[in-house]
């Protein structure tokens, strides 16, 4: 890199008129991040109003007089700019709305320092710095730390700073005193300068005025930090949020919450009992032959749609999509007492929710949808595999075993197959066995491909 690259990036790092940037490659951060400044400017843009019309109460009840519809009209156009603000507001970079911002300051500070054109007040231009006009400028810095932008605070203080400067120095080198007062103020106070200054109405009293946006400057850097702080929450909370999202495409909303909780990793190999279940549709090469691919599209997400939903009703985990089939775990990524019930009771629902959308299907003409099931329940090891992209693995007979039941659907003209080991379980957790299996016949001494003995296998 360059000297003068490098350079270019320390001043842009340190800048206070660019709008934070954020790396707006994942979705869902950068609709967390518009979400939370939509909402900030809607709150800003409400509070300005309600600000500004409050202090037009205020600003009749200390001038009842028409003149006081010029400062009105100023708090219409901060108003209407606000407005302006909110439409233009967007997160990352955002010329316009800092522009608008800019214009903001620029009215506050024409609108104190121009004279009232409706008045006829003769006094001295210095005398309007008495009325202390500059801490309307405060409601104006809270309102921008609305938006979620520390850089935009920063900009607010410094541009008042240099705004309201530059406004008094030009008033103080056109303004018209009042001539021989102020030797007359000195003359009658000899001996108490401070009070002189005070009193005499063509002084600016500069030393309070560099007060006043010194202060200024500091309150807004205090915000800044304190925005800066709350954007780094923000984007630590979208995050954690994108990370729970994406466990939610896999496990069931209670297994989230738990994941959520615990400190635990989930590479850490282990081995468990745990139920695994394969579905796949029986016969979908020769239904998906010579039709639309839209629609054999359609019909898998419809299928893998209904599926997962079981999956994660009854407690389980979606382990992987297998084309026109699936494989869930139960007992995944962490154990429960009700494994294998839930894995039975989630097959049975399957069926049933097979057989609703097949009577949609038949009324609308197309051809139903059948299914096979096979679970298993055994010892499995879990971890993470992979290097750079992690995946968690489920490896283990039980996994075979249960792909090898959902095949046997086909030999045995059924719908499910249970293992025996499976319903042995479900016996143990204390379920009513004879109800989850009502309908399956027992099959003893089945060979199952790749099964070195035989099997009692439940079928239905």
């Amino acid at each position: 890199m360059s000297d003068t690259t490098a350079s270019e990036s320390r001043l842009e790092r340190f800048s206070i008129t660019r709008p934070d940037v954020y790396d707006l490659d994942n979705k869902y951060t950068e609709a967390a991040l518009e979400r939370h400044k939509r909402e900030g400017l809607e709150l800003a843009v409400r509070a300005r109003w309600i600000a500004m019309g409050l202090t037009g109460i205020l600003l009749v009840f200390l001038n009842p007089h028409w003149e006081v519809l010029w400062y009105h009209f100023i708090l219409l156009l901060i108003c209407a700019n606000g407005w302006l603000i909110r439409r233009a507001g967007r997160v990352g970079q955002s010329r316009v709305e800092l522009l608008l911002i800019f214009v903001d300051l620029l009215i506050m500070t024409l609108g104190m320092i121009v004279p009232n054109p409706f008045s006829d007040d003769v006094r001295p231009l210095a005398m309007q710095y008495r009325f202390d006009n500059f801490q309307y400028f405060f409601i104006i810095l809270a309102a921008g730390t609305l938006a979620y932008s520390w850089r935009t605070v920063v900009a607010i203080g410094s541009w008042t700073l240099m705004m309201w400067t530059a406004g008094w120095v030009i008033a103080w080198w056109v303004a018209t005193p009042i001539p021989g007062i102020s030797e007359r103020v000195s003359e009658a106070l000899v001996g108490y300068p401070d009070v002189a200054e005070w009193l005499d109405p063509n002084s600016f009293m500069p030393e309070l005025r560099v007060q006043q946006v010194i202060v200024f400057m500091m309150v807004a850097v205090t915000l800044a930090i304190s925005m800066r702080r709350l954007n780094r929450l923000l984007m630590t909370n979208a995050g954690l949020e994108r990370e729970r999202a994406n466990l939610s495409r896999y496990f069931s909303p209670n297994v989230v919450d738990e994941l959520s909780q615990n400190d635990e990793p989930l590479k850490q190999v282990r081995k468990e009992n745990i139920a695994v279940l394969f579905i796949d549709i029986v016969g979908f090469t020769k239904f998906a032959a010579g039709r639309d691919p839209y629609e054999v599209i359609e019909v898998l997400r419809g299928f893998h749609a209904r599926m997962e939903s079981e999956v994660f009703r009854h407690h389980g985990t979606l382990d992987k999509y297998l084309g026109d089939g699936l494989m869930a775990t139960f007992g995944t990524p962490v154990p429960t007492p009700l494994d294998a019930s839930n894995a039975v009771a989630c097959a049975r629902d399957m069926v049933d929710v097979i057989d609703r959308w097949n009577l949609e299907r038949r009324r609308a003409g197309e051809p139903e949808i059948q299914v096979g099931i096979g679970v298993h329940y055994g010892p499995v090891v879990l971890g993470d595999i992979g290097a750079n992209r992690l995946e968690f693995a489920v490896i283990g007979d039980a996994v075979n075993v249960s792909a090898k039941l959902e095949a046997m659907t086909r030999e045995l003209g059924a719908r499910v197959v249970l293992s025996n080991a499976v319903r042995t379980q479900v016996m143990q957790e204390g379920n009513n066995v004879t109800e989850l299996t009502a309908g399956f016949a027992k099959h003893e001494n089945q060979v199952v491909r790749g099964v070195e003995d035989t099997m009692d296998v439940w079928v239905k």
